[in-house]
Parts: structure tokens; sequence; C-alpha cells
């Protein structure tokens, strides 16, 4: 029996032919067994006048069905459902999964609790803690647009159109070597620079390539989520010391060094993630040491060299390394856009030709036309002059942010005010949880986010890091007001 026009149905709106309308449903029909194998099908005149639908229509319908082998036609008999066809068996789904929305897995695979959710950001009402992001609103967007054009209209654009090289543009790599070396301090060629998607690919090559299952990484006692979960991603074993005012202390890794082999040491040298502090040069020097004595990586995640507002920026570990020890890994993501994944990761010509290699099977190439974008975007002085701008911007930011904290909530709240950066690790009275805190705030439409994830070791510090970069000043004073009046309920609780 075969479903007439009570079931068929036509979207004469929509941009697909009516012929593939009809046929995807008669598809459907054999699936779901309601045209059993060997069903005949209604004659093309007969089933246009049921449908009415041309005749033209059944025909191209039947044509794909069969190009499909869906059925089959038998000379002077007519068409039928294919009589070979076996039986798809389906188990019974419930009603959200029916109209689209696959639930659950018709198969086994691995689930990896080390991996944290990124959960999404939607409710418009809500105002959204972060850890420290740019504000997109001062992207230069205009500019960036202007550049992508022009590189797309160049004569010999399209050679940059097929496949290319899993190390990057080479335009791109030959402008950060200019770039990074006269801005970092570094001692560098084209062979020494792998461009990623942003610095998290950078951290993830990097483990793969360093760390195997057991093998020990050391990072701070509190350190950048990411990196965790990718280095426990790997099964490896981490090892975490202190981190004070001066950064992380280098006499505990060296005491390390001295019971079991080190593999590698994590660092944001900078400013540490997530507490913000500047890891002191004679640390440095002692880190550099180490790594030689004992024969570990350095990975150097520079995340946020740009933003500095009390000094210059201080050179990297990597400027200092004269025994490839250190890897390098930084982004242009936090400086413009987190949109624009265009990152760089440094390291010996061994060490990238390797990371190249293992890039292609994850990655096979970058996005070559945004990496001539940004070749132009940097050389220009572009960036620069962008990252002048936003600096100033954000440091008024970080200013009043930290004034109308210490104002309105310095009773519940403890901070340093940070030289550089995005956010601040701010400290809640130990008499309060962020779990309450938390709760509360929602009722405020204020998003704490996941506080956990800040205290990876479970030191009970009631620290978490809060960004002010990428909210102006009318949305700090609210953000502040919905801060006062959480704490001002969770006191009475």
């Amino acid at each position: 029996m075969f479903p007439y026009k009570t079931s068929i149905q036509f979207d004469r709106t929509c941009n697909q032919a009516l012929y593939l309308q009809l046929a995807n449903q008669i598809i459907q029909y054999i699936k779901d067994q309601t045209l059993a194998p060997n069903t005949k099908l209604p004659g093309s005149r007969t089933l246009a006048e049921l449908l009415n639908v041309h005749r033209k229509t059944v025909v191209a319908c039947y044509e794909e069905l069969l190009l499909q082998g869906w059925v089959e036609s038998i000379p002077k008999k007519g068409t039928f459902v294919l009589g070979s066809l076996p039986i798809l068996h389906q188990q019974k789904l419930d009603d959200a999964e029916v109209f689209g929305v696959k639930t659950t897995a018709g198969f086994s695979f691995y689930n990896h609790a080390n991996l944290p959710e990124k959960p999404s950001k939607s409710d418009a009402d809500f105002m959204y803690l972060n850890d420290g992001i740019s504000d997109g609103r001062l992207t230069p967007i205009d500019d960036i647009a202007r550049t992508y054009r022009r590189v797309c209209t160049k004569k010999r654009i399209f050679e940059h159109l097929s496949y290319g090289s899993t190390y990057g543009n080479d335009s791109l790599r030959d402008v950060l070597v200019d770039y990074l070396n006269a801005t970092r301090g570094l001692h560098i060629t084209k062979e020494n620079v792998l461009i990623t998607r942003g610095s998290q690919m950078g951290i993830w090559l990097t483990s793969q390539l360093v760390l195997k299952k057991a093998d020990i990484i050391v990072v701070g006692t509190t350190n950048y989520e990411s990196a965790d979960s990718t280095f426990l991603y790997q099964k490896a074993t981490i090892e975490r010391v202190t981190v004070d005012e001066n950064g992380i202390i280098t006499d505990e890794i060296e005491r390390l060094c001295k019971r079991k082999q080190i593999k590698a040491v994590y660092v944001t040298t900078h400013h540490h993630h997530p507490t913000t502090v500047t890891l002191s040069a004679k640390r440095r020097i002692h880190l550099l040491n180490l790594a030689k004595q004992y024969n570990f990586a350095i990975i150097e995640d520079d995340y946020d060299y740009d933003f500095n507002y009390n000094h210059a920026p201080i050179l990297p570990l990597a400027s200092h390394d004269v025994n490839g020890n250190v890897i390098y890994i930084g982004s242009v993501c936090k400086a413009v856009a987190p949109v624009y994944r265009i990152g760089y990761l440094i390291a010996s010509k061994a060490f990238v030709d390797e990371a190249a290699k293992l890039r292609g099977f994850v990655d096979r190439q970058g996005d070559a036309l945004l990496e001539l974008t940004f070749a132009d975007f940097i050389k220009s002085g572009d960036l620069d002059r962008h990252i002048r701008k936003v600096m100033k911007i954000y440091k008024l930011r970080r200013d009043l942010f930290c004034k109308l904290f210490n104002e309105e909530l310095g009773a519940f709240f403890h901070f340093e005010i940070p030289k550089g950066g995005m956010a601040v690790w701010a400290k809640l009275n130990s008499n309060y949880s962020w779990a309450t805190v938390s709760e509360v705030a929602k009722t405020y439409h204020l998003d704490i986010g996941n506080w956990k994830r800040y205290d990876s070791a479970k030191l009970k510090h009631n620290y978490i890091r809060i960004g002010f970069a990428s909210y102006n000043e009318e949305e700090i004073y609210e953000l502040v007001n919905r801060f006062k009046k959480t704490m001002d309920e969770v006191k009475n609780l």
C-alpha cells in the first residue's frame, strides 16, 4: 500500500526541487517499512494526478530513487521497492529524537572526564563573568576587512587557494620572525616558526610530542585549566609547585628534579594564569639553568605579552634561551579578537618539523587568506596601533573596575591591582563560599561561571579570576551593582 496524498507533503517555498522532496519522503517510507521490499509503486501518471504535480516530477523522482538504489524498474511491470533491501533495525526514539535531536549514540565511545565543557552564553539579560578577554567591539574590523579584500584581489591569489604548508603561510612566518625578534627579543628564523590556530593548539601539539603516559610535567598550584586538561588528556602526571608574588617557585622545581625525572615545566611567565603575577628575573634564569641541567622542556605560554600598564613588557624566557629548551607559544587572538585564530609555536627546527607533521593530521593547514591578511596587518603597523589604542582603554577600565570594587565590595573581596593583563585575581572573604555566591548571583542575572576551575589543586583558596577588559564603563558600574546586591543578600543568609 502506497501512502498517497494524505501523507506526502510539499514545501513549495523552499529551494529543494519537488522531485527531491518526493524522493526523500519515499525513502523515509522505505526505511520505516511503510513501503516493504517488492512493493509496487504507482505509475508516474497515476501518482502525478494523486499528488497534483507534473508527471515529469514523478519520473524524475523515480529516476533518482533508481540511481540511489532504493527501487528497481522491471520492464512492462513497473517500479518496485528493491526486493533485496535489508530491513533497517531501528530503536524506538523519544519525541525529541524523532524531530531530529539525537541524544544518544548507537555505539560506545570513550569519555574524557578531564576535558571541561565549554558552556555557551546566550541570555541577553545576564552578565557573564570571564577570566580576561578582549572587547570585540574594539576590534578594527573595517581595517581587517579592507586588508582581507585587498589580499583576495591580488592577481596570483589563486596560488594560496589549494593545499599549502602545514607550517602555515610563508608570508606570515616571515613577518612573525621580524616582529617577534624586534618585540620579544627572540633570535629566530622562519624554520623556528609554526603557525597555529591560537595558543591552545600550540599547547596541544606540544603535549602530544613531549608527554606520554606517566611522564611528569610541573605546573603551578594554581594554573590555566585548559593546559591542565590537555596534559591530563595525555595521561601525564601533574606535579604542582607553589606560586607566590614572584611567580612559580623554582626552588621547589629543583627539589623535584633531584627526586624525579621531569619531562616538562609549563609556565605563564608574564602574567601567571590565573593569579596575574610576573615571574621574577632571578627565577627566570634559575628555571633556564634547571632546564639545561635536567634536560626538560619549558612550555612558555605568553598569552598576553602586550598588555602592561605600569611598565614595558618583560622579555620572555625564549629570548634568553640558548640551549633549545623553550617552546614559546603565543597568539594575536587576545590582542585583536578571539575569533581570529592566529597563533604561533616557536621552538627548535627539529621540534617545529615534528609539530608540523602532527598538525597536518588534525588540521591539514591554516586559513591561508586570513594568515596573509594578518601578515599585512602586522607588517603595516596596524596591529601595534590597535594595541596602543586598546591599552589605554583597558587601563582606564582596570582603574575604574578596581576602584569600584574596593569602594563597594571591599568588605567581601581582596585583590591586588594587576600590573597588566585583562583580569584581577580576587579572593572572597573566607566567611562566604563561591557556591552560595554563585547561586544568589543568578537571581540578579549575574553568572559567576565555573568557579571551581581555579582550584584544580583543591587548596580551597577562595580565589577566582574576574575579567574587566570586555566591559565598558557603563557595564562595569552595572557589574559592580549586581555583585553588591548579591553580596548584601549573601551576608544576610
